[in-house]
């Protein structure tokens, strides 16, 4: 009994004395799309983990590839893929990471009228032109027969920040308008036409939450995470579709063969079911890991996500990457150097 006393006091006293080894930390920011999953994943994996920390701030797309590409960060998180112009002033090779597919979506504050108020995407576009001003526009109420859209000015709101959303948005408008095409275009940031202005995702969020009769874009998780309504959006088949995982998956299951650098647009995809505004959110990650230690902690928490990962994406409301693309991206990680 008194051995083991002993034994336990040399145990305390080698504990204090000996200080813990500290968590490698990694820093990350960019794209606000995936925060409310990147988060939940940095959670689950610290819990399984001790020896990694992640420091992610979601302060949008363009600020992620701004600090990657001048090795500010370990890795970048964006919405938008790097034009081959962007990647030729990167100081080595930069990796696309995808790791989920999410849809942007159009959301509004309606008092009394829920989710399925249906846009088509000519109308859509005009409302950000500022063509279309009312809620109650013939061409709005032509397409929600038995729905009373109010006649108030629609408060359109758009984000005020380089932001992957901005893109995957404004491709979306490019692809469906040839005006907004030629006098806008698509990009992280536009000079918008109408509108007033939110940072990040929540940023707009919020102000859609709080202003009676506004309308504005942002991703599906961040509508859940609000309650927010979203509307339905005409298709290239005409069909008019909802936001959720299966219609998600449904665009990509239509998409093109995969490139192998994973730079692709999915909007308006072919498909009944396919809902038009879809994308890839990806890492940024260089191949050559100047950090040993945090090359391979790196490349650890990559293979976990695209396994058990994957599986805390759709309750979220993010699409799991389908099983050829993870298949290709397993190979991409352990191209990574340490």
């Amino acid at each position: 009994m008194l051995k083991r006393l002993l034994l336990l006091l040399v145990v305390n006293l080698l504990a204090a004395v000996i200080p813990a080894t500290a968590a490698t930390l990694i820093n990350g920011a960019g794209a606000t799309f995936p925060y409310p999953l990147y988060a939940k994943w940095f959670s689950e994996y610290a819990k399984i983990n001790r020896d990694v920390r992640f420091n992610y701030r979601a302060i949008g797309s363009g600020e992620g590839i701004r600090l990657i590409t001048t090795q500010n960060v370990d890795f970048g998180a964006t919405d938008k893929f790097l034009s081959d112009e962007e990647l030729k002033t990167v100081p080595g090779t930069l990796l696309h990471i995808p790791t989920v597919m999410g849809a942007v979506v159009v959301t509004y504050n309606l008092p009394g009228i829920g989710s399925g108020v249906k846009i088509p995407s000519e109308d859509l576009a005009d409302i950000y032109l500022g063509k279309i001003t009312r809620w109650n526009d013939p061409k709005l109420a032509g397409n929600n027969p038995g729905v009373k859209l109010p006649d108030k000015a629609i408060f359109v709101t758009r984000r005020s920040d380089g932001s992957g959303t901005t893109s995957i948005f404004t491709d979306y408008l490019s692809s469906v308008n040839q005006e907004w095409a030629a006098k806008v275009g698509k990009g992280a940031s536009v000079k918008w036409p109408v509108g007033f202005d939110g940072k990040g995702n929540e940023g707009v969020a919020s102000l859609v939450k709080k202003t009676k009769y506004a309308l504005g874009y942002v991703d599906l998780a961040h509508a859940m995470e609000n309650k927010l309504p979203c509307a339905y959006l005409k298709n290239r088949e005409g069909q008019y579709v909802e936001p959720t995982i299966k219609s998600i998956t449904a665009a990509v299951g239509a998409a093109m063969q995969m490139p192998a650098d994973y730079r692709t647009s999915l909007v308006n995809q072919s498909g009944q079911e396919s809902y038009p505004v879809v994308g890839f959110t990806w890492l940024l990650v260089y191949e050559q890991q100047k950090d040993k230690i945090k090359g391979q902690k790196l490349v650890d928490f990559l293979t976990w996500s695209l396994h058990s990962g994957q599986k805390l994406a759709a309750p979220l409301g993010y699409a799991p990457l389908p099983e050829n693309v993870a298949k290709m991206v397993e190979k991409t990680i352990k191209e990574i150097k340490y």
